[in-house]
């Protein structure tokens, strides 16, 4: 089974290539949305113990959370040794359904792939980018979201360079949608007949 390793900086455009492999029917591991229900579930007694603030009525409030950790890099260090491990599991649990169910290629959706050497657990990397014009103004738009914070965020992850540098493939997503949506349809098919090598990092008892 090939491994997909899908990353990029924030409004690179991960979504958008993790539902077009959806549409080819290939399963997708979304990290993030990962994260948001361990928010809600097995992982808010442990967040609240570290962050006593952040938990309101048995969940954690993600925006107080982010205040707390986002320029704080110690913190945010506390809060990755909580759910990066927890993650990680679902992941490999991810993996094996895959595997039981007989597919052929799976994506791990991951913002901090390369941060985490998670890169080292797949078969291929897939950064997705654009201008940081283009970036900036597409993260603008979100609810919430500030100047400040988009540095903030960007501060605490590699840089869209270095991304480019160590990705295996780079798909430039600063055209139309449906110019990206035809570049990741013909990765796809190309991928299809890849061998993937990895699969033992993700099963074995060490893993």
């Amino acid at each position: 089974m090939l491994i997909i390793g899908l990353t990029g900086s924030i409004g690179m455009g991960k979504s958008a290539a993790a539902n077009q492999f959806r549409a080819h029917k290939i399963p997708v591991f979304d990290a993030d949305a990962k994260v948001h229900e361990l928010y809600e579930g097995t992982a808010t007694e442990r967040i609240g113990k570290t962050f006593p603030d952040v938990v309101v009525d048995g969940k954690v409030d993600r925006k107080t959370l982010t205040s707390v950790v986002l320029a704080n890099p110690e913190q945010l260090r506390k809060l990755e040794n909580i759910i990066h491990p927890m993650v990680r599991e679902q992941q490999r649990k991810f993996i094996g359904e895959a595997v039981a169910n007989g597919e052929e290629m799976v994506v791990l959706e991951i913002p901090l792939l390369f941060e985490t050497g998670l890169d080292g657990k797949v078969d291929v990397t897939i950064v997705m980018t654009t201008s940081a014009d283009i970036q900036k103004e597409r993260v603008l738009q979100r609810e919430g979201m500030t100047a400040d914070k988009l540095a903030s965020f960007l501060a605490n992850q590699l840089s869209d360079s270095e991304k480019r540098r160590r990705a295996d493939i780079i798909v430039d997503t600063s055209g139309k949608i449906e110019e990206t949506q035809e570049k990741l349809d013909k990765i796809i098919e190309s991928l299809r007949f890849r061998k993937g090598e990895s699969l033992h990092k993700w099963i074995s008892s060490d893993a």
